[in-house]
């Protein structure tokens, strides 16, 4: 009776090991390749308060540091800790109070946080957005309340700015 016993409850974990690896061989994990500065304490607030979706696309898990992947196939990919753009002529729009840098790629597009440290990343194809009934607005939008976990020490400003500066002396 033992025998049988251990027999049940080997061949029960045998199939439950089986299960795990089927389901997790169904949703591997996106490589995506961890920012120089990933390891930045500020990333992890930021990371913890993501959106498990935006729109009708799932987060994902990611084989890397502070980042992160939405939809399969993926359609919106994050990392924590790139580059600090420093003053540019790229076009910046500004979503909830958090400042993007655009930078229009074919077929994907680079927005980066500007005015926080350390600056986040997100990169989108339109074309895949678009097939998902996402809008990048939508995008910003969704992430805004996360990104906005690392303090901003400044902003885009336009040309409506510059013509509002005082006249020198």
């Amino acid at each position: 009776m033992h025998r049988k016993t251990l027999r049940r409850t080997t061949l029960a974990v045998s199939m439950a090991a089986v299960s795990v690896l089927a389901l997790s061989a169904c949703s591997p994990a996106v490589d995506v390749t961890a920012a120089t500065d990933a390891a930045n304490p500020a990333c992890a607030p930021m990371m913890v308060a993501l959106p498990d979706q935006i729109g009708d696309a799932a987060l994902r898990k990611t084989n890397s540091q502070a980042t992160a992947a939405w939809g399969e196939p993926s359609q919106v990919i994050l990392r924590c800790g790139v580059n600090v753009p420093g003053p540019t002529t790229d076009r910046c729009v500004s979503v909830n109070d958090i400042d993007w840098v655009i930078k229009e790629g074919d077929p994907v597009y680079t927005l980066t946080t500007f005015g926080r440290e350390p600056a986040t990343e997100i990169l989108i194809d339109p074309v895949k957005l678009e097939a998902a009934n996402i809008s990048s607005a939508t995008v910003l939008t969704e992430l805004a309340a996360a990104v906005g976990k690392i303090k901003a020490t400044g902003k885009c400003v336009g040309q409506e700015d510059l013509q509002n500066l005082p006249a020198g002396k």
